[in-house]
């Protein structure tokens, strides 16, 4: 699919990886749309970038948002899910004075920030491109933690369901001319991973990646206008990752 006079939707853009990914999309010459729930952030983005107060946990608004765009552009062609969040968080924690297991109540909401969103918004992008006909791609954003992370339990599961739903979406929608793939980063210098690694994990995740670094944000959005860009490429899960292997 040409990138090109695309209309496009990406899900917590506002920030971060997503506003990289965003911006990409945008110099590439799509009409780029940000669902976030930061107005903050959403009134500094640059004039390029058209926001949208949307919870994506929220399936009537999101619904109602979709329906909007699709009244004003005509149609959406490209939705990138890459709203969630990182949670950590050992299984059995000896020293916690609460309780030693892992709170149910965080892993549900870990997992709806990270799985339920991509359904949710998914179902309302995927309902317009059927309805108009329209010819779509879906990029679904998980992360090497989808093998499975210590200390991450509920992140990890819930992009491993994320793979799964790439993949299933991959085979129930193709029929209709929509491919669903996604991209798993490994660690990316990013704020979040400053913020969530501390400096002697990033020290040793850097030492056992083959290429002895992490990766920039603009090497995970050009794999997303890849995947978008190559026709025959559906139900992968494209690891952007250096090599690193947990």
């Amino acid at each position: 699919m040409k990138i090109d006079k695309s209309v496009s939707v990406v899900t917590g853009g506002a920030r971060g990886l997503g506003l990289n990914i965003a911006a990409n999309l945008s110099a590439r010459g799509s009409h780029v749309i940000i669902f976030d729930r930061n107005q903050d952030d959403l009134s500094k983005l640059p004039g390029s970038l058209i926001g949208k107060y949307v919870d994506v946990t929220q399936p009537e608004m999101v619904k109602q948002a979709v329906i909007e765009i699709v009244e004003e552009y005509g149609e959406i062609n490209i939705l990138v899910n890459n709203a969630g969040v990182i949670y950590n968080e050992p299984f059995v924690n000896l020293y916690n004075s609460e309780s030693i297991i892992h709170s149910y109540s965080r892993f549900s909401d870990t997992v709806k920030a990270n799985l339920d969103t991509v359904f949710i918004t998914t179902s309302a992008v995927v309902e317009q491109m059927v309805l108009k006909r329209t010819k779509g791609v879906i990029i679904n954003m998980s992360s090497i933690s989808s093998c499975g992370n210590e200390g991450q339990i509920a992140y990890s599961s819930a992009k491993a369901a994320v793979n799964a739903l790439t993949v299933t979406l991959s085979k129930e929608l193709g029929r209709w001319g929509i491919r669903c793939n996604a991209v798993a980063p490994g660690f990316i210098d990013t704020e979040s991973t400053n913020k969530f690694v501390s400096e002697s994990n990033l020290k040793h995740i850097k030492s056992n990646t083959p290429l002895n670094r992490l990766g920039s944000s603009d090497e995970v959005s050009s794999s997303v206008c890849a995947l978008i860009e190559n026709d025959f490429i559906n139900g992968v899960i494209l690891k952007v990752d250096g090599g690193l292997r947990f």
